[in-house]
């Protein structure tokens, strides 16, 4: 089995949305765990990697087909078949392990509580709609977020079965590079990240990536 790093660092406030709210206080709260550390779950980092993939691969001038097998290998297939189960498992992209233990153990021994873990991690962020005539806030369009701080770092556990091809790797290296903006509210200002990827021992990966952009030899 081999081990892969992908980073997540925060550029801007950002919301892991977990697609509900708080009654009365939020209209958007963030997924969090029992402690209160905001997480962004795996099977919702590889549908954003997958899709900047299919995005790039779309934009391909050559072997398109072959990429886009690629992808399947890499992200699988529809399906629930050994020959279409996908090549890679993400973790969760969470906050660093000794920090969450050392938290956890303190919540334990009452020192802290999950409300002030979240709490120092996040803040709320306020939104409303102008009347492009008026200038005046839609009525009912005061909408209320919880967001994660910039500037901190999740990391997320990539495995493979089985030792990655070169093409594999190429196209998840270019795929990470791609991500630059995710979470609820992406396109309003939050959630610009930088993504890197690194092997087990936090050695930046570096792909050759020219291939990826030229004809398959024949």
């Amino acid at each position: 089995m081999s081990y892969y790093k992908l980073q997540i660092h925060l550029l801007s406030d950002t919301t892991f949305g977990r697609g509900d709210g708080v009654a009365g206080l939020l209209d958007r709260e963030v997924e969090h765990d029992q402690y209160g550390f905001p997480y962004l779950r795996g099977r919702t980092l590889k549908g954003l990697i997958s899709e900047e993939c299919d995005n790039l691969i779309a934009t391909l001038p050559h072997n398109r087909p072959y990429w886009q097998s690629i992808a399947g290998d890499l992200f699988g297939r529809p399906g629930s078949t050994l020959d279409t189960i996908a090549a890679i498992h993400f973790g969760d992209a969470c906050l660093p392990d000794d920090l969450r233990q050392a938290v956890a153990y303190q919540i334990k021994k009452n020192k802290f509580t999950r409300a002030e873990i979240l709490d120092s991690l996040t803040t709320i962020r306020r939104q409303t709609s102008i009347h492009s005539e008026t200038g005046v806030p839609d009525r009912g369009s005061l909408r209320t977020s919880r967001v994660i701080v910039r500037d901190l770092t999740f990391t997320a556990n990539l495995n493979f079965a089985k030792t990655p091809s070169e093409d594999l790797l190429g196209l998840l290296s270019v795929g990470t590079k791609a991500l630059r903006y995710l979470g609820s509210g992406r396109n309003r200002g939050l959630g610009h990240v930088r993504c890197t990827l690194s092997d087990h021992q936090n050695n930046p990966l570096t792909i050759n990536l020219n291939h990826f952009f030229s004809p398959l030899e024949k």
